[in-house]
């Protein structure tokens, strides 16, 4: 299908010296799972982009590249400006152009989701949210548990090589 990656991140970075648990999650834990225990390919912003490369096109290439969207929903990804140009691609990937799937992925509990913007909430409604919860902090390299199941069902294929 001309894919290079299965699953493009889109997650809040944050800048300065607080590392955050959503950071971890993305470059430790999500690539620990998908990649070296299920063999996925992920795409993660800073990760796999090279220094001094145009954002934008670097962006919206990895995007086209990439056989589905995983967006983290948090506090800080609902209240901050920056992220607005890679969600925006994503999901006009993904509503518009109709050839990405998005699997939104709740890291903290949202009591509402009304400041989302309107293409966000249409995806939530239309297929939920995989819900991370406390307990999976105990024990997050768990490939086992009923959220990493949930995310690798909602994953493309992976097709196997004979």
């Amino acid at each position: 299908d001309g894919k290079i990656y299965d699953a493009y991140v889109i997650y809040p970075r944050s800048y300065g010296n607080e590392a955050n648990f959503v950071e971890y999650f993305v470059h430790q834990i999500m690539p620990d799972i998908l990649e070296n225990k299920c063999g996925y390919k992920l795409c993660i912003y800073g990760r796999d982009t090279y220094p001094g490369e145009d954002k934008a096109s670097a962006i919206e290439k990895r995007i086209q590249k990439s056989r589905r969207l995983i967006i983290l929903l948090t506090h800080q990804l609902l209240n901050c400006k920056e992220f607005a140009y890679d969600q925006h691609v994503a999901l006009y990937n993904a509503l518009i152009q109709n050839n990405t799937k998005v699997i939104l992925l709740e890291m903290e509990r949202m009591e509402t989701y009304e400041t989302l913007q309107e293409s966000l909430k249409y995806i939530i409604k239309k297929q939920g949210t995989v819900k991370w919860k406390e307990q999976h902090t105990v024990h997050p390299q768990s490939s086992n548990s009923k959220f990493w199941k949930r995310v690798r069902y909602l994953m493309p294929l992976r097709l196997r090589s004979s």
